[in-house]
């Protein structure tokens, strides 16, 4: 695993902080994976420093697989000195919470996610799996693997993947985690929407995981059309699908947290009189 030990601010970012855009990931990148998705709190230095950071740069958002709700409760963003303008990005830009307005939205519940969280327990138990955990984020289902059998995620992987396509949804592999949701959104579409909204000349972008990747392609698009892109990875034992695409890589959240406060604190300095 390449984890440099620069962990130096983007250069652009504090060229131009307020024409940037920084999205993050949440889960693996602001928290760490934990076994109880419930208990994966963001780390409470990144929390501090995107407060700081929302000072100076043009917009911040969370882009995230989680529910919007519990994505902004686990932050505990809600209220915070310089994120009044956060937007959550939530089930990969299905939901949306504004903070500068407390607005969330919220789209029903597929009826093939409502029918099949009625099934999916007598699936998993007839697939040798009925330990998983599964988690009901209302657009979607989680199948979590976390601390069960080491080739469980790639035995369930292809026969999660007819079931879903049986029933019109998309899959979503991460972490020890097998998502099933609605095709049609995914990290890269609200990344690139909010994109246009903030019509921001630089966007970082830092995630750690499968679903981020259309993220990362988003950035890598926006640089072959002349604009301004920053990747960093979250690394870790478990995935490394986005190390030789990112700009920077971090040893997980603890350096994420890291990185974000010496960004803030080199903006900080920027503001002292000379």
């Amino acid at each position: 695993m390449r984890v440099p030990s620069d962990r130096s601010p983007d250069a652009a970012l504090l060229a131009d902080p307020a024409g940037t855009l920084m999205a993050l990931d949440f889960d693996g990148t602001l928290s760490h994976v934990v076994p109880d998705p419930a208990r994966a709190f963001a780390h409470p230095d990144s929390v501090a420093a995107l407060s700081r950071l929302g000072r100076h740069l043009g917009a911040i958002a969370v882009v995230t697989g989680r529910p919007v709700r519990q994505a902004r409760e686990l932050g505990g963003f809600a209220g915070l000195a310089g994120l009044e303008n956060l937007v959550i990005c939530g089930q990969y830009g299905a939901e949306r919470w504004d903070a500068s307005t407390d607005r969330i939205t919220e789209p029903e519940p597929p009826q093939a996610v409502v029918r099949l969280a009625d099934e999916l327990p007598t699936w998993l138990a007839d697939h040798g799996a009925e330990q998983a955990l599964i988690e009901d984020k209302g657009l979607a289902l989680a199948v979590h693997v976390r601390g069960l059998a080491a080739d469980l995620q790639a035995a369930l992987e292809p026969p999660l993947r007819r079931l879903a396509q049986e029933r019109g949804l998309a899959v979503e592999p991460g972490r020890q985690v097998i998502e099933l949701r609605a095709p049609g959104v995914d990290k890269g579409i609200a990344l690139t929407g909010l994109v246009h909204e903030t019509a921001a000349r630089h966007v970082v972008y830092a995630g750690d995981d499968l679903g981020d990747l259309p993220a990362f392609e988003a950035v890598e698009a926006l640089r072959r059309d002349g604009g301004s892109g920053f990747l960093v990875c979250s690394a870790s034992a478990e995935q490394d699908a986005l190390v030789a695409r990112a700009d920077l890589v971090l040893d997980g959240p603890d350096a994420v947290a890291q990185w974000l406060t010496a960004t803030a604190d080199a903006l900080d300095g920027a503001d002292l009189p000379r």
